[in-house]
This record gives structure tokens, sequence and C-alpha cells, in this order.
């Protein structure tokens, strides 16, 4: 005997933000943390930005270094609800949005290869 399927969730969806690109509320609201207005005359903002800058380049190098490491290894992924699924990492596409694995071995059997979408995924692990 199969198990009935769940009741689908209906999706909340938040406002548009006042600038009207984003969704949320104003930062200028009563829940927006309020932010300590202490003059920043230490460094220039070039010298912040270049800073961000190149603290943004390293993590994406160790993230593509990360990618090209787990290739032909057996990797955990961890996906929403709690999922926990094993699989050959294969490659990924060129937006990093979908992982190409194979043998995914999830809760209800084995598939022999598989798109993992990016966003479904919490974490991921393996032995390197």
């Amino acid at each position: 005997m199969q198990t009935p399927l769940a009741t689908p969730v209906p999706v909340l969806r938040l406002p548009r933000g006042p600038d009207g690109l984003n969704r949320g509320f104003a930062p200028d609201g009563h829940r927006a943390p309020l932010k300590p207005e202490v003059p920043e005359v230490l460094e220039p903002p070039e010298s912040r930005e270049s800073q961000e800058q190149q603290a943004r380049a390293s993590l994406r190098e160790r993230y593509l270094r990360s990618l090209l490491a787990m290739v032909g290894r057996q990797v955990c992924f961890t996906l929403h609800e709690g999922v926990q699924v094993i699989a050959h990492f294969g490659a990924t596409d060129l937006d990093v949005a979908n992982f190409y694995v194979s043998q995914l071995q999830t809760p209800i059997g084995v598939q022999a290869e598989a798109l993992l979408r990016c966003n479904d995924i919490i974490s991921y692990t393996f032995k390197p």
C-alpha cells in the first residue's frame, strides 16, 4: 500500500522592498537592526573595496578548487529537509547551477546518473 502524498504548502512571498528590486522590509523599519554610526576615517573607501574584492576572489578560488578536488570522489550532499544523499561527483555546468553525479544513493533507491540543483544543496562533504 502506498502512502498518500503530503498536501502542498503554499509559498509565502514577501512584498517588494522600498527600492522595488528586492523583497523584504524597509531598512529603516522597526525590525531592522540598528547600525552603529561610527565614522570610517581610518581607511579610504577604495582600500576597503579592494580588500573586499581580494577576499571574494580568494573565496571563489577556494570554492572552485574544492569542486576540482571532488571530481571522481564519493561526496555526501545534505539537501533541504535534512535529506542526505551520497554520489560520485562528475562535473558542474558553467554557471555552477547544477552538479552532475553518478551512482546517486537516495533514501528511495539508487540512480545511475542525476543532476543536483545547487539551490537544493545545503552542504557537501568529501574526503580528499
